[in-house]
């Protein structure tokens, strides 16, 4: 196959599961060191508080791809992302059930919806993501998503791993996690096809695979902060202090 072939549909998708093979975050050592009971209290509420960032900037980024489309069926697909975390009618939403997290966790709801105490680098990260989606090819925004195909592992070793290991975590707080079992596969899937149908050249196809590249760099780049500053203790000043 030359260079500039278009890749199969089988081919493309391996192209991008080998990213998440080699670039997911679960091989980070912040992420093992929390499932492995390895952390103490203040660290993992550090992490809830700072996860909040990339939380509250979800439907964010799918209201700017929304906004960017005259296709109404593939609007009508994503606005469900938005109901999944801001929530509708009697659904709460993911961004709630974060929040019970962190109430769980004895952080005040106030300081953490704010995002001030979050590290600099949390903060940059998810608004590269943010901007990354609204300005990027809608293709290639659409495949950014698709980190969500290597999610329903790492949060089925979140449930087990912190219920186990953690007496400060309760089943009430994993409910963000047990919802996403369900909702991320049904996303991915959808926007799998999408990519595969829309991306119309090799250098599309590539981009996509870029694309989860980047959103895969952005998680790592959110570990990397937390270890560096909660492990490490080199946390920056107006950043989380555990008590």
């Amino acid at each position: 196959m030359s260079a500039d072939a278009l890749l199969t549909h089988e081919a493309f998708e391996a192209a991008i599961r080998a990213v998440g093979a080699e670039r997911y975050h679960d091989k980070h050592v912040f992420h093992q060191m929390l499932h492995g009971g390895k952390l103490n209290r203040g660290q993992v509420q550090a992490w809830a508080l700072n996860r909040y960032c990339y939380q509250e900037a979800v439907p964010r980024k799918d209201a700017a791809l929304m906004a960017r489309t005259d296709d109404r069926d593939l609007r009508r697909e994503w606005i469900h992302r938005i109901h999944d975390h801001d929530g509708l009618g009697e659904e709460s939403g993911g961004i709630e059930r974060w929040l019970i997290l962190t109430d769980g966790l004895g952080l005040d709801r106030a300081l953490v919806m704010s995002k001030k105490a979050a590290l600099p680098a949390t903060r940059f990260a998810v608004e590269a993501y943010v901007r990354f989606v609204a300005e990027q090819p809608l293709v290639v925004a659409v495949a950014s998503s698709l980190t969500e195909l290597f999610a329903p592992k790492i949060h089925k070793e979140r449930i087990a791993g912190m219920l186990e290991n953690y007496d400060f975590i309760g089943e009430d707080v994993m409910a963000y996690f047990r919802r996403r079992l369900s909702q991320a596969p049904r996303d991915a899937d959808f926007a799998l096809d999408y990519i595969k149908r829309h991306a119309h050249t090799r250098v599309e196809q590539e981009a996509c695979v870029d694309a989860v590249r980047f959103k895969c760099n952005v998680l790592w780049a959110q570990l990397d902060a937390l270890y560096i500053a909660y492990v490490q203790g080199m946390v920056p000043p107006g950043a989380f202090v555990p008590a």
